[in-house]
């Protein structure tokens, strides 16, 4: 069972003081507003092809009634089934110095043009699996009790854009009751999908809240990088932020232990997992107004960001990456998610001298011109 105050240790910054009441997809859904979205917390496993995505929301709030979350997804799940126990509070051991001691498929049917592809029950959770059109998803939401202002619609319809695929959960009180589960609990989901690279979405956090606060955790076999160009240095991306991404933080990078693995892989339904490879733990704690984005991470191991409602195996191609021609840039002198000064490698140095004596060279031939 996840508790909130061990959802809440997570991350090296403690809860924000005060939240913000949550009508949104990736947000709890609550039809008086009483429910906050207190945490998100994500493990995001990918080896040869497929993920497997656990995903966890804590709450708050006073009044409960039933509420729920949707969460955009990339693919048609292969399977949706309740996940670790204690997974990520495991995880939040493994990758903080001071740890804190604290399937059933339904037939396939549709309401209005949306298909329902999958329906199961995880703990207190019934679990809905969608496909079609943004207006689709919006007209099923609202026949089903999911209350959508404005900025949601929206949110959905940009989404919808980038993949047909939505997974909606909505909470039943009187069954979490009867089952003891604690007020402010996330039952953790596990859903598997083939796909043929990671990809996480984050920017579905932020609709609806001021402050995001997050925790992913990261399985793949090779090590991952920041940038391109920390690739080509083989520069550990662990205490830099992600370029273009603000708030996104690598906080820890190794790799997964012989204990580490024991440990996750006796947890329920986890026996899956593979040992060998590497953990990233990345922490997003960004006001909402700036978490515009996705995230992937490509063949060769890059994160790469982009605009959310781009498809989500294009995230990595370069096309639609916040960084280049094409993508809305950032103005000098914001938090871009850089990396911070002073964490320059090698052969960033080369290149800066590189091009100083360039500049030289050319105005050295300048004057001697201007001499003769």
């Amino acid at each position: 069972m996840i508790k909130r105050v061990a959802l809440a240790a997570l991350a090296a910054a403690s809860l924000a003081a005060q939240a913000v009441p949550v009508a949104a997809c990736g947000g709890l859904v609550a039809p008086n507003g009483a429910i906050r979205l207190a945490r998100a917390s994500t493990m995001v496993d990918w080896h040869q092809g497929v993920e497997r995505y656990l995903t966890s929301f804590s709450y708050q709030g006073e009044g409960l009634s039933d509420f729920g979350w949707i969460v955009p997804l990339p693919a048609v799940p292969t399977r949706v089934e309740e996940g670790g126990g204690w997974t990520l509070q495991r995880l939040n051991r493994e990758t903080h110095p001071q740890p804190a001691f604290e399937g059933l498929a339904g037939t396939a049917k549709t309401a209005a043009s949306a298909v329902v592809l999958q329906q199961v029950q995880v703990r207190a959770l019934d679990i809905t699996v969608l496909s079609g059109t943004g207006q689709a998803v919006v007209d099923w939401c609202r026949k089903n009790s999911f209350i959508l202002n404005g900025e949601t619609r929206t949110h959905l319809l940009v989404y919808a854009k980038g993949s047909p695929i939505f997974m909606a959960a909505k909470y039943n009180v009187e069954r979490a009751q009867a089952t003891r589960q604690l007020v402010g609990d996330g039952a953790p989901v596990l859903i598997t999908m083939n796909l043929d690279h990671p990809w996480v979405p984050l920017e579905v956090l932020a609709n609806g809240t001021a402050q995001v606060d997050a925790d992913i955790y990261l399985f793949t076999p090779g090590r991952i990088y920041a940038s391109e160009l920390a690739r080509l240095d083989g520069e550990s991306p662990e205490g830099t932020f992600v370029p273009h991404a603000p708030g996104l933080a690598v906080q820890y990078q190794q790799p997964v232990s012989a204990q580490l693995h024991k440990d996750l892989s006796g947890d329920k339904n986890m026996g899956w997992m593979k040992p060998g490879g590497w953990l990233t733990y990345m922490s997003l704690s960004a006001p909402g107004s700036t978490v515009t984005y996705d995230m992937g991470i490509s063949a060769s191991g890059v994160i790469h960001v982009a605009p959310y409602g781009t498809a989500p195996m294009q995230v990595t191609d370069g096309r639609h990456d916040l960084g280049s021609a094409t993508a809305p840039t950032l103005p000098l002198g914001s938090t871009d998610g850089g990396l911070p000064p002073g964490s320059g490698t090698p052969l960033r140095q080369v290149a800066l001298l590189a091009g100083v004596g360039a500049l030289l060279v050319i105005v050295r031939r300048r004057r001697l011109r201007q001499a003769g």
